[in-house]
């Protein structure tokens, strides 16, 4: 954690493709990689970036990671394994990254068990939500009638408000108002994932947005804010969620805000709970 005299710097952590590339000077090699506009809204926003490649899934090496961030993002990507919902995969949807998925999947239990900040962009918007025990729709076409949504821009509507007046957090960063972002999928998410509300919309009801209202900050976008270079707001209010993670760390224990989370998302190695992977 870097400290001036007066900012506290969060580390965030950024999950990456592990994919074939090809290079200058290496030739093609297996390479860990991530485009850049994922980095530079933290890094304008006052974070340390750290990237945090596909490996195989230890849950006790998964925790003490997650522990020591003070965020995490999960970016876009290739399509999630449809078996992961229960589906046989529609004739557009790509081949399967297991290894990512599992990765990914493990990363955002953690983050939801210890109430890490978490910003899940496209893909991982939509694993979020098939982690949490939702659906997607495979191919938007076959849905809405057209292939608008990959790519170009599309509006879409914030919830402005829930129940009982709860103010949705993307509401409060980005505001309620109709807004044009750049949106680049083909997927989108169709039965909302355990504990999940959706917080934004297309003129056509194709969900854009997702939250977790349990936790400090849990928020699945599916649209891309990292190529919004003029508006980093979203990022603002994720990197000043894990700057105040990491200043909670530094105060006595108090009990977590997501004590209510579902017994089935917690880890094996959560006293006197078990997951059950058969359940997702």
């Amino acid at each position: 954690m870097e400290t001036t005299d007066t900012v506290v710097k969060p580390v965030i952590g950024l999950s990456t493709y592990l994919e074939q590339a090809d290079t200058a000077g290496c030739g093609a090699v297996s390479a860990a990689f991530l485009p850049e506009t994922y980095l530079a809204p933290i890094i304008a926003a006052g974070g340390i970036p750290a990237l945090l490649p596909p490996q195989p899934v230890s849950q006790g090496v998964v925790e003490v990671l997650v522990s020591r961030l003070d965020g995490l993002l999960i970016p876009g990507g290739w399509d999630v394994d449809p078996a992961l919902y229960g589906q046989e995969p529609h004739p557009s949807t790509d081949q399967p990254r297991p290894e990512r998925d599992a990765w990914e999947r493990a990363l955002i239990l953690e983050a939801i068990r210890q109430d890490v900040p978490l910003l899940c962009i496209c893909r991982g918007e939509q694993l979020l939500n098939v982690t949490l025990g939702g659906t997607l729709h495979q191919h938007l076409p076959d849905v809405v009638g057209h292939g608008d949504h990959q790519p170009g821009r599309l509006p879409v509507q914030p919830d402005p408000g829930g129940a009982c007046g709860r103010i949705r957090r993307l509401a409060q960063l980005i505001g309620s108002d109709v807004q044009m972002v750049p949106v680049a999928h083909h997927q989108a998410v169709d039965k909302l994932g355990e504990g999940l509300v959706a917080s934004a919309w297309t003129g056509e009801h194709v969900v854009e947005a997702i939250e977790y209202p349990e936790a400090t900050f849990t928020m699945g976008i599916q649209w891309h804010p990292e190529e919004l270079s003029e508006d980093y707001g979203l990022f603002q209010g994720f990197v000043e969620a894990a700057r105040a993670m990491y200043l909670s760390r530094l105060r006595p224990a108090t009990p977590s805000s997501v004590a209510g989370t579902p017994a089935s998302f917690l880890p094996e190695t959560t006293p006197a709970m078990s997951v059950n992977p058969e359940a997702f």
